[in-house]
């Protein structure tokens, strides 16, 4: 209520001044019009007798024109803009009305334009006065900065001398109870070189940061490039590391912009901003439209993928969204998240499991999907490597239930996440994927769904994923284990990976598998190495980094599509689509059931050569006897056979 009122109150006293302002303009114009002199009575009565009109027709423009939407103590060239229109419109409509009432007898003409003139003065020239009073002992304070005492401040040194970086250094000064003062500027930009900004110097380029931090005894340097790509970023952070200095940046464009972060919400530079790519434009519109009013399902929507792919959907405004997760505290959370995140939200959290054919069977008779968003998937290769049946009844046999329950149940679309694993699969995990992709493949040619596969290489942040790794080990002291110096791996984030699947669920007709791109690949030790150096310490000194060697089923790098795959462009340039070869859906049907037959064996053995005779185009996937003895040989599954 307090707020209210002072509100009330501000807009008040701002339309009482300006509707003083108007009969000062009005006097000032008719003793300018006689140069300085004496008005002559006859024209001075009849001023006062026409001031009504003008007092009414401007304070009506003023408020038509919102002068009373900015606060004065950010007055800026948006509000004199506003006051020129007001006045100038004021002054037109002012003249008609005189002239209406007096046909301008005894008014000289010259008044009016004076008294424009005098308006945009007044009224603007308070505002400007008032923002120069409060903002007068900052600059004061920069000058006497030198007097005060080196703990009472940190000196900051500000990378970047654009727009952002000129209104962070405005609201730093504005704070002056806030740790960190100002102190230079540095930018690429050679015209800015020697310039001022708000009394601050920028002081040379990037390059030159390890030199201006120890000339002008700076504590801080602040990153404020909120558009710039992890390129750039990379570059700057590599300099600034040498100084041993903390730093800071601004949130990303996208967050300023969607309200999401300020510019004082200044944070650590995190691995996202050295490894993210440019950011993605969608196709919303059509997007949304998939997604409208319709009943989405997701599956492992508790998982990193999946939670995401929940959280991008339910603001797209579905009729409803079906979770099906199989682990309690994962569905709970989502659940708690978008129950509080967006209460109007049609939302069912199903604990589940996509190998349970009655109960897949259940929800879609139920809910009547019209999408579903196949996350569900064991991931983790060296878990998997050793567990062939876990991979084949969750990431194939789970797959051939939701996927043929989808057709069944008239589902317009089913969206299966893959990875770039299955693409000449070194372990079980990923012939696992690669098995499912060709099944939904091959449903796809005799079936009314639309079938269609995304695949795409790790994620930063997602659980089982290196980071969360790497965090702890560096939390605890190290070493930082990487399992070879030259390990590489594609990485995206999260939200960006979500996305481009909505994307590819509209692109695709039916039958197709999507490739991501992926960018460039990183090196392993690279990310260990930037973890390291963000959380303050030294690689090799602090931190050690420790090779263990690869583990089984991994390989040196990551492949998006095989040899025999040929990739073609889809209407999105961050998608491809795979063109490669597809099996008949009934071969499949038979492969899959002794697929079955073999896990309720629990034929660990028998499971893994049928994964290598379905997935020729592995590399390194072998077959151990039975007993799993490393220590014994291990020989292709083509000197077995399977039933």
């Amino acid at each position: 209520m307090k707020e209210i009122l002072w509100f009330f109150r501000s807009r008040a006293a701002a339309f009482a001044h300006d509707l003083l302002m108007v009969p000062i303009a009005w006097f000032i114009a008719y003793w300018l019009r006689f140069n300085l002199d004496s008005i002559p009575e006859g024209y001075f009565n009849q001023a006062l007798m026409l001031l009504p009109v003008i007092w009414i027709v401007q304070g009506g423009m003023f408020w038509y024109f919102g002068l009373y939407r900015g606060i004065w103590r950010f007055a800026s060239i948006p509000d004199l803009m506003r006051i020129v229109k007001a006045v100038s419109v004021g002054v037109a409509v002012s003249a008609m009305a005189c002239f209406i009432l007096t046909r301008l007898q005894g008014v000289p003409r010259s008044v009016f334009i004076l008294n424009g003139i005098l308006l945009v003065l007044l009224l603007g020239g308070s505002r400007f006065i008032y923002r120069w009073l409060k903002d007068r002992h900052l600059y004061r304070w920069i000058q006497d900065r030198s007097h005060r005492r080196k703990s009472d401040f940190k000196n900051a040194l500000i990378v970047g001398a654009g727009k952002s970086g000129e209104m962070l250094v405005r609201d730093l000064l504005r704070e002056q109870s806030g740790p960190y003062l100002p102190a230079a500027f540095v930018d690429d930009d050679p015209r800015k070189i020697g310039k001022e900004i708000h009394s601050i110097p920028v002081v040379g380029t990037c390059s030159e940061i390890p030199g201006a931090v120890t000339r002008l005894g700076i504590d801080l340097i602040i990153i404020a490039l909120p558009s710039a790509t992890s390129r750039q970023i990379r570059r700057i952070v590599e300099i600034c590391e040498p100084t041993g200095l903390p730093f800071r940046i601004l949130p990303q464009l996208q967050d300023l912009v969607s309200g999401k972060a300020s510019l004082k919400d200044l944070r650590d530079v995190k691995i996202e901003d050295l490894l993210g790519r440019e950011p993605v434009s969608l196709d919303w519109h059509a997007i949304t439209e998939s997604t409208r009013d319709k009943t989405i399902l997701v599956t492992g929507g508790g998982g990193s993928i999946g939670s995401e792919l929940c959280r991008q959907i339910a603001r797209l405004n579905p009729a409803r969204l079906v979770i099906l997760e199989r682990n309690e505290f994962n569905l709970y959370a989502i659940d708690l998240e978008l129950r509080r995140e967006l209460p109007d939200l049609s939302l069912v959290s199903l604990l589940g499991d996509v190998c349970d054919a009655i109960q897949v069977e259940q929800v879609l008779r139920t809910y009547a999907p019209s999408v579903i968003y196949h996350a569900a998937a064991y991931k983790h290769v060296p878990i998997l490597e050793d567990q062939t049946r876990a991979a084949v009844v969750n990431n194939v046999l789970g797959t051939r239930v939701m996927a043929d329950l989808a057709d069944k149940y008239g589902c317009e679309a089913f969206v299966m996440v893959s990875t770039d694993k299955a693409v000449n699969p070194a372990n079980v995990m990923g012939a696992s994927k690669r098995a499912a992709e060709m099944f939904c493949q091959g449903l796809n040619a005799r079936a009314r769904t639309r079938f269609i596969t995304v695949r795409f290489g790790n994620v930063l942040g997602s659980s089982g994923s290196v980071i969360p790794l790497f965090q702890q080990q560096i939390a605890q002291g190290g070493p930082v284990t990487v399992t070879h110096p030259d390990i590489s791996r594609y990485f995206m984030t999260i939200p960006e990976a979500c996305q481009l699947i909505l994307q590819a669920g509209v692109i695709g007709r039916g039958g197709e598998i999507f490739v991501l791109d992926m960018g460039e690949p990183v090196k392993i030790t690279y990310l260990a190495e930037q973890l390291i150096r963000l959380s303050g310490k030294t690689p090799g000194e602090d931190i050690e980094i420790v090779y263990t060697g690869l583990r089984l089923g991994e390989k040196l790098y990551e492949e998006l599509f095989h040899d025999k795959e040929k990739l073609a462009a889809t209407s999105h340039p961050k998608i491809l689509l795979a063109l490669c070869r597809q099996l008949d859906k009934e071969e499949l049907d038979k492969t899959f059931d002794a697929m079955q037959r073999a896990c309720n064996q629990g034929d660990e053995h028998l499971l893994r050569g049928m994964l290598i005779e379905l997935v020729p185009e592995h590399t390194g996937l072998m077959v151990s006897p039975p007993g799993n003895d490393k220590s014994a040989v291990i020989y292709p599954w083509k000197q077995t056979k399977a039933p």
